[in-house]
């Protein structure tokens, strides 16, 4: 049984607002693209036993059945190893939704056996607590619920409920939700007014509450995560845990993204979410403010968030280092649910552009295209050596802390959900890649068939099959980056290079007539009364840019970006003789090369630059003479197949901020 998603909550309990703009479902969405695709069938087929394969080898699967007295043993690992099983039983439901899979199937079942057997008589589930060692008391606390602030005793129980969701989503069996709802009862007994007052200390229970509400229409779990997202931030009876965990102010006075960023964007996201079904101007204002302060002040080029290692943390305003970003690829996925829900609350296209870029760039970087091999961090700059990544300067295939591929697994077959949405006679047209897409509008079946070759090039074909005339309006989303925008704020700025024509504007035919759409939102809209075999096309500048940051970035001062479409492009020394950090180009004499389907499919730029001369060699004291060298740029998320090297994003256009000309050798 598949249904989609949220389908119960609107036809079974309608909450107050209106939430009619709606997903079109992974499971109705089938890519046929070169790019995507191949990624999902590498997530069914190789990431995802790879991950619960590292399950059952660092003993996260056997605490469960320790815990419910089918094993005998000391629990293994960190008591917030079980949401990382939860995780991946998220992914593997909507694999199985996609396709179903016998083995898989019963693989979940006897998963969720264990699972059942771990939880407590009253729902309690935590195999730390239930194994119980001495050693574990400073994280999970003396007694139930004693240290929230780093139990995570709320937090994988957030993840379980997702899980188990999309498993009687994609399964219709109620094994999994039936543990999920047990657990909730408990909850909803010790936490709320009058009960409980502590939130937890890392978010996520809040975003698992909601999908409970969504399958179930149980107004109760919605209003305990409404509970649990007012609750930060009031010391009532209780001492605040801080910015860290965005404790340290209500929501209603907080303005600036602050804190562990993984945390701060889970917590927004169901923010947002629930803006939605409340209809609450106290939470849009909030999460508008703070969506500023990220895309002006906060986010990285590649989408990526969350600049200090300490702490995996904000930093402060335009604190955005190359070589010590953090960039959590849990971040980057959590970014990516918080500006869906901003999309659904507001229909505007500005959170599509943000969502697309942290796609293609600040997540797809995290997963290797093996989908085996991992960065936990992703910095935009590398000396080959520093190892950034937990111990290592190139991505690894697991963590002691495996939060992130774990969640890599459960967001990647979600990534179809995000290309179209409706609302009423309105089809919004997000992502761009081959794809087929069974959409209903007043009850009549639509097909919307997009051909491209997206991300290499810009040229969109969407043809309409529908077996009788239906009038709606098409959203088309003309992206930021095609309207010399590439975020919507003064962060990042597209340069015009000398000696080159301004970047020409969009263009949308139908049925091979040009037309004027108006763009509103970020979405060139054509209302009509579409026919079968209707034909539109649309044609983005796809020509590389140079992007300039805002000056008060300082790392990024005399320094220049490349993109092309959706994708940030780095330089790699695998590439460029081996060494990519004493080279430089200058932005104002940029001329390239496009070299298609180069190295595992991907499109290289090539493009002119110049390394000092050896100063010994050259007899120069001021390191001013250089020869001309080739460079070849890539996409920054096929960095780091090679093995250990050095990278770089931002490309110095000058040695010293006083010289801007210097002889060529």
């Amino acid at each position: 049984m598949t249904m989609l998603l949220g389908l119960l909550v609107y036809n079974m309990f309608p909450a107050a607002a209106d939430t009619s703009t709606s997903v079109v479902s992974q499971v109705h969405v089938q890519l046929q693209d070169t790019f995507w695709k191949p990624r999902l069938e590498i997530n069914r087929n190789i990431t995802l036993p790879h991950n619960f394969k590292m399950c059952e080898q660092t003993g996260r699967i056997r605490n469960f059945a320790i815990a419910g007295g089918l094993e005998e043993g000391d629990f293994e690992g960190i008591p917030f190893n079980d949401s990382d099983v939860f995780k991946i039983m998220e992914g593997a439901a909507y694999i199985l939704a996609e396709k179903h899979d016998e083995a898989l199937d019963q693989y979940l079942d006897d998963l969720i056996y264990k699972i059942a057997q771990a939880q407590e008589d009253d729902g309690y589930l935590y195999t730390a607590r239930t194994i119980m060692q001495s050693g574990l008391l400073d994280m999970c606390g003396e007694e139930r619920w004693s240290n929230l602030v780093s139990s995570h005793e709320l937090y994988n129980i957030g993840h379980m409920y997702e899980a188990a969701a999309a498993h009687f989503e994609a399964t219709g069996k109620r094994n999994f939700l039936d543990i999920a709802l047990k657990n909730a009862e408990l909850i909803l007994k010790e936490f709320g007014p009058g009960k409980r007052q502590n939130p937890p200390g890392h978010q996520e229970i809040e975003l698992g509450l909601i999908r409970l509400y969504e399958v179930t229409g149980d107004v109760r779990y919605l209003e305990l995560a409404q509970f649990f997202i007012d609750a930060r931030g009031v010391a009532q009876e209780r001492e605040l845990y801080g910015s860290y965990s965005q404790d340290h102010q209500p929501i209603s006075a907080q303005s600036e993204a602050v804190g562990h960023a993984v945390r701060a964007v889970y917590y927004y996201a169901s923010i947002a979410g629930m803006a939605r079904f409340t209809d609450s101007e106290v939470y849009r204002d909030a999460m508008d403010r703070i969506w500023d302060n990220v895309v002006s002040k906060k986010i990285y080029l590649t989408g990526g968030i969350g600049s200090r290692h300490h702490g995996e943390a904000f930093g402060d305003a335009y604190e955005l280092p190359n070589k010590t970003a953090y960039n959590e690829t849990c971040a980057a996925i959590g970014n990516v649910f918080w500006n869906w829900q901003m999309f659904l609350l507001h229909q505007d296209a500005k959170y599509i552009d943000i969502l697309e870029r942290i796609l293609y760039n600040g997540f797809l970087s995290g997963v290797d295209m093996n989908g085996v091999r991992y960065f936990y961090p992703n910095p935009l700059e590398s000396d080959g050596e520093w190892a950034f990544n937990f111990g290592a300067a190139e991505r690894l295939p697991w963590f002691d802390c495996s939060c992130c591929p774990v969640n890599v697994v459960r967001f990647l077959p979600q990534v179809p959900g995000y290309f179209y949405a409706v609302k009423n006679q309105d089809v919004f047209v997000n992502l761009y890649g081959a794809n087929q897409a069974d959409i209903t509008i007043d009850g009549t079946p639509v097909i919307v068939a997009q051909t491209t070759h997206y991300p290499w090039d810009g040229d969109i074909s969407l043809k309409i099959q529908t077996e009788m005339p239906v009038e709606f309006t098409l959203h088309l989303r003309i992206p930021g980056w095609a309207l010399d925008k590439p975020v919507p704020s003064d962060l990042y700025h597209y340069q015009n290079t000398l000696g080159t024509e301004p970047m020409p504007l969009p263009v949308i035919k139908i049925n091979g007539e040009p037309v004027d759409a108006q763009v509103i939102q970020g979405y060139a809209r054509i209302q009509r009364k579409w026919e079968n075999g209707d034909e539109v096309l649309l044609s983005l500048p796809f020509e590389p840019r140079l992007v300039r940051a805002h000056e008060e970035v300082v790392d990024n001062q005399h320094r220049f970006a490349i993109e092309r479409g959706p994708l940030v492009y780095c330089v790699e020394g695998a590439d460029n003789e081996g060494s990519v950090l004493n080279k430089i180009s200058h932005s104002l004499q940029f001329h390239h090369t496009i070299k298609p389907d180069m190295w595992a499919g991907v499109t290289k730029i090539i493009f002119h630059g110049y390394e000092p001369v050896d100063l010994e060699d050259a007899g120069s004291e001021d390191g001013s003479q250089a020869h001309a060298v080739l460079l070849q740029a890539i996409p920054y998320y096929a960095w780091g197949h090679r093995g250990a090297n050095e990278m770089l994003v931002w490309i110095k256009d000058t040695w010293s901020i006083q010289q801007d000309q210097f002889p060529i050798q």
